[in-house]
């Protein structure tokens, strides 16, 4: 047992009556330490202060014998040595050792338990380890959590600031993963959400490497275990068409597929709040309640939340234990995923409302992962910009990422999986001229295909993309399933379309010469 190892252990020990608390206990001690409030639902309410979401440019991974050749470095995954490792690990011990108490989870990540991980979670902070109690895979009972030996720790210190001129840091800020001693060490900011996606990369890491495809995906399954993965980033709809009250929820974020099936990394979900009404989406409303956290959401005189109010942030979030919703699937986990949907919103209108694609063309859009910028949404933006995400997660993916691609490509094989591609975006020209696509047609579409009636249906090749599109779906017109036919000027949706290719282009050159046969069967 390392030094360092040694050290948390001790502190674990030192005040072990806030080890493995209950929700009611956390939501106790974080009020009487007046670190939030508890809202009329009964949730408990915080703020995080300066940083209201996550700080990449402040997240490194160690750079050493288990890291050097396995990482792929660069703006995404940054390095450090061991030596600074080390040096602010000891800072952040004796700071968190200075406090009256700390807070301890045991718990794991993963539902499938021949792949889960043991995790210890060390938090200055009692509504972080109610957040982490909620976000992670409680064990069933106190006794059981007290006695897991973790193959990773977090630990936390938010009060904690580094000085980069000292510390080695960029900021204040740092997240720092050692994988060689398998710890996080996170401080400098309260945004919860560090410790969540902290894990996330360090499955993502650790999963492919077992041969275990790992994915920022939600996941659900109908009566016949037919499991569909939905794929998208911010604003593509992923929660809103994968909560379908039809089918039961495997989780809305983090997954792994293993010999065994789909699984959730996760035992919550952390749902964007802003403009979250029960009319819009039910399951999540009503899932906020005792035992959850509301990161940043102002509450009224009433102490209702104003879901409306983005005062503090846009980034304003709920995080609730996943069977707080009705149709959570427990354990988290269901067989072979037979449908994947790739979201996107293609706020250009020139990609179809639905396509299916071949082996190699879903390859080539899971390493793309394009989205799309609306004119307004940031400063300097003017009109629409394409988005892309490798993999649908780039900040959080430590291995190159044909690794991730080249298993999916064998996944899809192996379980005759059917890939389609599906724009929740503009119709009929670009955002402003165009018009948002029908959300009853495109639950149609996505329904038949999760349901396995699109297999067989009759498909086209549609001519700009090269993509296999269909020739009707039963409520949609068909004219809205070929894009170029719903715009008045044909030529310019030609050249905004090819605009759009030779981005998707430029953006695959990143990637080199491993993924060069994948650009050539699966690209533009």
């Amino acid at each position: 047992m390392s030094n360092s190892v040694k050290r948390i252990e001790a502190l674990v020990q030192k005040d072990s009556t806030n080890n493995q608390l209950s929700r009611a206990e956390l939501v106790e001690a974080a009020s009487r330490r007046k670190e939030g409030k508890i809202a009329s639902s009964g949730a408990f309410t915080a703020t995080t202060g300066k940083y209201t979401g996550r700080s990449p440019k402040d997240r490194f991974i160690v750079e050493d014998d288990v890291t050097r050749d396995t990482v792929d470095w660069g703006e995404v995954n940054q390095p450090i040595s061991g030596e600074v490792f080390d040096a602010l690990l000891d800072k952040v011990l004796d700071h968190l050792d200075s406090k009256d108490e700390l807070f301890v989870f045991n718990g794991y990540a993963g539902a499938d338990t021949d792949s889960r991980l043991n995790i210890r979670v060390v938090n200055e902070f009692a509504w972080h380890n109610l957040f982490v109690k909620a976000l992670f895979i409680d064990p069933e009972t106190k006794e059981e959590g007290l006695n897991i030996s973790p193959d990773f720790t977090i630990v936390s210190a938010p009060s904690f600031k580094a000085d980069p001129s000292v510390d080695g840091t960029n900021s204040e800020t740092f997240i720092l993963v050692n994988f060689e001693k398998q710890i996080v060490l996170i401080g400098g900011t309260e945004y919860a959400g560090e410790m969540k996606k902290s894990i996330f990369s360090v499955m993502n890491y650790l999963l492919p490497q077992k041969g275990i495809l790992s994915m920022h995906c939600s996941a659900n399954v109908g009566e016949n275990d037919d499991v569909a993965l939905f794929f998208g980033l911010s604003g593509t709809g992923k929660t809103t068409l994968s909560a379908d009250p039809n089918r039961g929820l495997i989780g809305d974020d983090e997954h792994g597929w293993n010999e065994h099936g789909v699984f959730n990394i996760e035992g919550g979900c952390y749902a964007k709040a802003i403009n979250l009404s029960e009319e819009k989406e039910p399951e999540i409303y009503r899932a906020i309640k005792f035992g959850s956290v509301l990161e940043n959401v102002i509450l009224d005189d009433e102490r209702d939340p104003d879901y409306d109010d983005n005062s503090l942030t846009e980034n304003t979030r709920a995080a609730y234990p996943i069977k707080h919703i009705d149709n959570a699937v427990l354990p988290s986990k269901a067989g072979h995923a037979k449908t994947i949907v790739f979201l996107t919103a293609d706020a250009f209108g020139v990609l179809p409302p639905i396509a299916k694609l071949t082996k190699e063309q879903a390859m080539y859009h899971f390493l793309s992962g394009f989205t799309s910028k609306l004119a307004g949404t940031e400063r300097g933006v003017t009109s629409p910009e394409p988005v892309f995400s490798t993999c649908f997660g780039a900040p959080f993916l430590p291995l190159h990422a044909s690794v991730y691609a080249d298993r999916l490509g064998e996944l899809i094989d192996e379980h005759d999986v059917s890939v389609y591609l599906v724009n929740t975006g503009w119709t009929g020209g670009e955002y402003g001229v165009g018009e948002r696509m029908n959300l009853k047609y495109t639950r149609k579409m996505v329904s038949d295909a999760v349901e396995g009636e699109l297999k067989n249906h009759e498909f086209v090749t549609d001519e700009t993309f090269g993509l296999q599109i269909p020739t009707e779906i039963e409520g949609v017109p068909s004219d809205v399933l070929n894009p170029r036919k719903t715009w008045a000027d044909k030529d310019a949706y030609d050249k905004v379309a090819g605009q759009l290719i030779d981005s998707f282009k430029e953006n695959f050159k990143k990637f080199g010469d491993d993924v060069k046969e994948i650009a050539e069967k699966g690209g533009f």
